[in-house]
């Protein structure tokens, strides 16, 4: 008998070789082989997703990223925006100048994986390689698309004027069993050229970050985006302390807030403490996705 594996194998090549006509020849008007396209992700995403072996989930992961990386680059391929698409993240900016496809691997309880894409509106794609695991400083490099600190991404932020423009991206990392991690990363585009990680976070005098991560318990949800009524990004303020399972340290937050606040010099300013009350528990945000 076939195994799984196999067969996720040979639908991948199957997809890829049965609409070479329509990849090169889809229209506005035509959109059948990116609808083929959309139904097969979705089927590969939820094996990634929930497939509780892990060799079927590295196949089915492999199968998306050569099935997405085919169809990007068809004609016409950022008009189509795949809204039926689940399992992976899309995220537009307010300009729609770029969207960026992002999503999960689970390997083992301390090890996830991310991969993605990202596509300019010009159709040109770059694909996103993950090396999270060996950035020694994340909060302070500037890394490139081949170079990137991995995420799903969960909202984009578009920030600043023409000539500072830069775009927040709110993203989650599932980091180990104990403790996770949210992050902003932060997208600016030189010479044409997308670079991730730029100093716009300000923590007092010389203190400069190029991007934020804020790592937490398990246990406990966190909150990290921006807000639309109070203009600022708000995240929990969290607290160090013992976990329960013997990991150690390990952070919680304790009911207050932080924020950053755009200021006219194109910096998101650090500020220690939002509101003067603190809540009786810890905030528990519905869920990223």
């Amino acid at each position: 008998m076939i195994s799984r594996l196999i067969k996720l194998s040979v639908c991948a090549l199957l997809i890829l070789s049965a609409f070479p006509a329509a990849a090169q020849g889809s229209t506005t008007h035509d959109f059948s082989y990116f609808e083929m396209v959309e139904d097969s992700l979705s089927g590969l995403a939820h094996t990634v997703l929930r497939d509780s072996l892990a060799e079927h989930r590295l196949e089915a992961d492999a199968g998306i990223e050569a099935l997405l990386k085919e169809a990007l680059a068809a004609e016409n391929a950022f008009q189509y925006t795949f809204p039926a698409l689940k399992g992976i993240s899309i995220q537009y900016p307010q300009d729609s100048t770029f969207r960026i496809f992002t999503w999960q691997l689970y390997v083992n309880e301390n090890e996830y994986r991310y991969s993605g894409f990202l596509q300019d509106n010009s159709g040109h794609v770059y694909p996103l390689e993950d090396h999270s695991a060996s950035v020694r400083m994340p909060e302070y490099e500037v890394m490139d698309p081949d170079y990137w600190y991995g995420a799903v991404y969960y909202n984009i932020k578009q920030a600043g004027k023409k000539k500072d423009r830069h775009y927040l991206l709110f993203g989650y990392d599932g980091y180990e069993l104990f403790r996770k991690r949210k992050l902003i990363d932060v997208l600016v585009f030189k010479d044409g050229q997308p670079k991730f990680g730029a100093p716009v976070f300000q923590h007092g005098p010389g203190k400069v970050k190029h991007r934020v991560v804020r790592e937490y318990s398990a246990e406990v949800s966190t909150r990290l985006n921006y807000d639309d009524v109070l203009e600022m990004i708000m995240f929990d303020h969290l607290i160090g302390q013992n976990g329960p399972h013997g990991e150690g340290l390990t952070y919680y937050p304790d009911g207050s807030y932080e924020a950053y606040k755009l200021e006219k010099n194109g910096k998101w300013v650090h500020i220690e403490k939002v509101f003067d009350q603190v809540s009786e528990e810890a905030p528990r945000p519905s869920p990223i996705l």
